[in-house]
């Protein structure tokens, strides 16, 4: 019988560009030597779909750490990311765009690889004087890239910015913000995604926009659907299958309850002389599929063989059956109610689960607690390089 570690170089190559799960890619390398030879930058195909890992909170014990929680296997891998430490984390494309608590200063940051790129201060948007929000860490509400600044240079990052959620771009080379010129009845925006070559925005009031950033007037943006208003939570909006989908999560905002059985810590109202118990937490998802040629938008509780990972990441859309663990049609979901948490000492990260669109029911997809008021656990697609 032959020797597995014999197998020829081409041969092995051709086998660890189709590995999808970045768990396998990673023990791949383990087996021999031989076999480590080829889990190379080179040989990673970023270009396949990949299920995301849950980055759980920073710790009190090891700051420069980050831990990372994987549906497929429930295993727990710990990454030291000391750039990352302290700070509010956002995800897109599988880097993070952090934010200072203190100082505000804003980066892209690749938690596997360490490249760090630093992007303008957020006191470089348009009337920062006007628009900064009370504490310097929640002044980005999403980021978005175009494409994955470890494959090209050309790419546009937009974010959702301040206290009145405008939305902001970036390219390298840039020193300042530039600003998107909204509608006066587009009131703020709650998420952003980039779909065929342009930026696609939501807000709360359920409007969607478009907005080309390489036209000749990239401030410019035009609204292309009207949805529902999301009274009592908010809008995400991404790509599944060429299509575009918008996501209103409802109930989440922070509301006083006379029989609190959460896991939500008291809250002391400093006027009243017994203390009040408040909660948040999701009731329920409503998806909504949009025609961009008719202008028209679908309800639809059925995404076939997909699943939804929503949060303080970029929205994403994966195929189940590619990956064990996941379940088609339901929504994955982080704490990404900042309006609620910063009410609690402890922050962040009770209201996280797994949203079944067929029957409404909530399950934990992580049974730990894990809370931060900076930066509760968000969604982050692995990628080595």
């Amino acid at each position: 019988m032959s020797d597995w570690s014999d197998l020829q170089q081409d041969l092995l190559v051709l086998i660890v560009r189709r590995i999808n799960l970045i768990e396998d890619f990673l023990n791949f390398g383990i087996v021999c030597k031989s076999w480590r030879s080829v889990v190379t930058k080179e040989n990673f195909n970023s270009n396949l779909c990949r299920v995301p890992w849950l980055m759980l909170a920073e710790e009190e014990d090891d700051k420069t750490c980050r831990k990372f929680f994987s549906l497929y296997n429930g295993l727990i891998l710990k990454k030291r990311i000391p750039k990352a430490s302290g700070k509010r984390c956002m995800e897109s494309l599988g880097w993070l765009i952090t934010v200072g608590k203190d100082e505000g200063e804003i980066s892209l940051l690749h938690p596997f690889s360490g490249v760090q790129i630093q992007l303008p201060h957020q006191i470089t948007t348009d009337h920062y004087e006007f628009n900064q929000t009370p504490v310097p860490w929640t002044f980005v509400q999403k980021a978005i890239l175009s494409a994955n600044p470890s494959h090209t240079s050309d790419y546009v990052l937009m974010i959702i910015e301040g206290h009145y959620q405008f939305l902001s771009f970036w390219r390298p080379g840039d020193f300042l913000w530039t600003r998107i010129k909204k509608p006066v009845y587009f009131l703020h925006n709650s998420d952003v995604v980039y779909f065929k070559g342009h930026f696609y925005a939501v807000s709360y009031s359920g409007c969607v926009q478009v907005c080309d950033v390489v036209d000749s007037e990239p401030t410019k943006s035009l609204t292309v659907a009207q949805l529902p208003s999301c009274i009592d939570g908010k809008y995400y909006i991404l790509e599944s299958l060429g299509s575009l989908f918008v996501v209103s999560q409802n109930g989440v905002d922070i509301r006083y309850v006379k029989d609190d059985r959460e896991r939500v810590p008291p809250y002391e109202d400093e006027e009243e002389e017994e203390e009040k118990m408040y909660m948040y937490k999701t009731r329920n998802f409503q998806v909504f599929q949009i025609d961009l040629d008719a202008c028209k938008t679908t309800p639809t509780r059925d995404l076939g063989d997909q699943a939804f990972f929503l949060g303080a990441n970029a929205s994403l859309s994966v195929q189940a059956s590619q990956f064990p663990g996941i379940k088609p049609n339901h929504i994955y979901f982080t704490d990404n109610c900042l309006g609620a948490y910063l009410h609690f000492e402890e922050g962040g990260g009770f209201d996280m689960g797994v949203f079944n669109l067929v029957d409404g029911s909530i399950q934990p997809h992580y049974d730990g607690v894990s809370l931060s008021r900076v930066c509760p656990p968000i969604w982050v697609t692995p990628n080595p390089c």
